[in-house]
């Protein structure tokens, strides 16, 4: 028997709306800021991710090995019997999804970034007057701005296999490294301005 996000949210006390949003347990919430889909959960106010076992680990301070027996034990899994097949895999997959996550973060992390960034720029370098240059950043951020919020909105509301596809294709040619360091050469920039 799988335990869905949804099932394991309701029964450790969080209502769910039939939006799939609700209040988040891991931050002061006073608005439903936690997006939870039968696979995973996303706070869109702070940024806590992961799917059931993660979910049930930070829930109650345990380690994810811990938080699958508690989950096994809560919804009858086991019984006094050696684990299913279904969670025996689940448990030896766990360095795989583990590398998952933590790609799954890190291109979070750095879309998260470099959208906010274009969205600065969309407004700080937009020409003033028709007769102004175009600057090379609001050029930047009208040809990537779209597109950069739908890999995080997939990252955020998608399901396993759209995550997966826009992790791959971060991951995919050093992306995703190329990315970090743009990002932290627009840091160092930014803070040598603010110095002068």
């Amino acid at each position: 028997m799988a335990v869905s996000m949804i099932e394991a949210a309701e029964h450790y006390g969080v209502e769910v709306n039939r939006h799939g949003k609700a209040l988040c347990p891991f931050h002061n919430d006073r608005n439903p800021s936690l997006y939870v889909a039968d696979d995973h959960y996303h706070c869109f106010a702070c940024g806590e991710h992961g799917d059931v076992i993660d979910f049930t680990a930070n829930l109650f301070g345990l380690k994810l090995y811990e938080a699958a027996q508690k989950l096994a034990y809560d919804f009858g899994i086991t019984q006094d019997k050696p684990p299913t097949k279904a969670m025996e895999e689940k448990l030896n997959r766990k360095n795989e999804v583990q590398r998952l996550k933590e790609n799954e973060k890190l291109c979070f992390t750095a879309l998260m970034a470099y959208y906010k960034l274009l969205q600065e720029w969309m407004v700080v370098c937009a020409p003033r007057t028709p007769e102004d240059d175009v600057d090379s950043r609001f050029s930047e951020a009208c040809h990537w701005l779209s597109y950069v919020e739908y890999l995080v909105d997939t990252l955020i509301g998608g399901d396993s296999y759209e995550r997966t596809e826009v992790i791959d294709m971060m991951m995919t040619d050093g992306k995703l490294k190329k990315l970090q360091e743009y990002l932290k050469k627009h840091r160092k920039e930014r803070s040598y301005e603010q110095e002068r």
